[in-house]
């Protein structure tokens, strides 16, 4: 964002020029370096933990395995790539000069850019995927599967792939000579009246549309799920008898309740993917604000802490997005309670649970005696033996229970 840092944009450069007299190295003051470090040490941190279990809870979890899901996976892949690529050179960008070398200056900005923008087309992705599932459910049945979904994923990451790759033909590394040094940056190739035209196309594709377009399809969303009227248990069972012939009143009831449950449910997961989307929209904000302003501005503006203030948010928009599955999912966060759990610990309750459990029963017959015993072995996990059988009657004849064996 200035001639040192990721994502370099020319409009918000601040080239050096063949000066007759060569300034200073710029050093940064210690408490800027200082409050630098702390905190993209601490987002960066908290945020490839997080999104490394947004992977391993749905991976590993079968159940977890849905078609939004995949495209929370991708999208927490993307956010690990733009905090390991931008978030953490930042760290001794800060305190040096570029350290990374030429191949550094290509890969690190093609990653950055390819986590970027494939964090837009996975919101766009699991954007449209809500809106079919629930404005058009029947086709929903057909489209939004699993394998459908892996498929999509597989095409955005190859065609934003190829799209990045343009970047390892923008920048170079430079040599910019000072009076006390030289300093190496990560700069780019093209002049800034060549590059707009390349960054206003970017901006377009992976920020404006996405968004206008979650816009419209939440909208339609929000008016299926929360203005039409939920359907209610039935009041008067002679009146649905016309409409349920044949079925029992508790099944028409049971039938309402599961009803209300999958809208509940798909409230509650259309409500985690807005809140998504918004802080992508809010987060993203000042960044992208910044670069417009200074692409009509001579010269741009760089306040440092505003700039820090802008990737501290773009970090932490990589960041947030499991702490946000985890305080709205109830299923991410038993998932994330149950991986977060000690290995040692698990170990011992399998083991605990895994031991075998014998027992002895009863079997009253006029062809055997009273005191013939048969052991059966069962263990804890609901897994009777092969050949054996057993049913529990609601009989009791006084203090005796009667067990029958198949």
């Amino acid at each position: 964002m200035d001639n040192q840092t990721w994502i370099i944009e020319p409009s918000m450069m601040n080239t050096t020029g063949e000066n007759q007299t060569l300034p200073k190295m710029p050093q940064q003051t210690l408490e800027f370096q200082v409050v630098t470090i702390f905190l993209v040490l601490l987002i960066c941190g908290v945020g490839i933990g997080g999104n490394i279990m947004v992977v391993l809870v749905v991976l590993r979890s079968r159940h977890m395995m849905t078609p939004t899901n995949c495209y929370l996976v991708s999208l927490a892949i993307a956010d690990l790539i733009v905090l390991l690529a931008a978030g953490l050179p930042n760290i001794s960008e800060v305190v040096a000069s570029w350290v990374y070398g030429y191949i550094g200056c290509l890969c690190i900005t093609y990653l950055q850019y390819l986590g970027i923008n494939i964090s837009a087309c996975s919101i766009t992705a699991f954007t449209i995927e809500r809106y079919i599932a629930i404005c058009h459910s029947i086709k929903a049945q057909f489209i939004c599967t699993v394998s459908r979904a892996k498929k999509i994923i597989a095409f955005v990451w190859m065609f934003t792939s190829v799209h990045c790759v343009m970047w390892f033909f923008l920048v170079d590394t430079k040599e910019v000579k000072f009076s006390d040094g030289v300093q190496v940056i990560c700069d780019y190739r093209v002049s800034r009246n060549l590059y707009m035209p390349i960054y206003f196309l970017d901006f377009t594709i992976f920020y404006v549309i996405p968004l206008v377009l979650a816009t419209i399809l939440y909208g339609l969303i929000a008016r299926i799920l929360f203005m039409n009227p939920l359907p209610t248990a039935p009041q008067d069972p002679d009146r649905m008898s016309s409409k349920h012939q044949g079925k029992p009143y508790n099944s028409i009831k049971l039938s309402c309740r599961g009803n209300k449950g999958t809208i509940s449910s798909r409230k509650q997961v259309t409500k985690m993917l807005a809140v998504v989307v918004i802080l992508f929209a809010l987060l993203w904000m000042p960044y992208r604000t910044l670069v417009v302003v200074n692409s009509f501005m001579d010269p741009p503006y760089l306040n440092i802490w505003f700039v820090l203030f802008c990737r501290m948010c773009i970090y932490l928009n990589s960041a947030i997005n499991p702490i946000i599955y985890n305080l709205m999912s109830q299923k991410f966060r038993a998932a994330f309670q149950k991986l977060c759990k000690c290995e040692q610990k698990r170990m011992e309750k399998e083991a605990k649970y895994n031991m075998p459990v014998y027992y002895s029963a009863m079997k009253e017959s006029s062809h055997e005696s009273p005191d013939h015993d048969l052991t059966v072995q069962e263990d804890l996990n609901g897994f009777p033996g092969p050949a054996t059988t057993i049913n529990f009657p609601e009989k009791c004849i006084g203090t005796r229970t009667t067990y029958s064996m198949a």
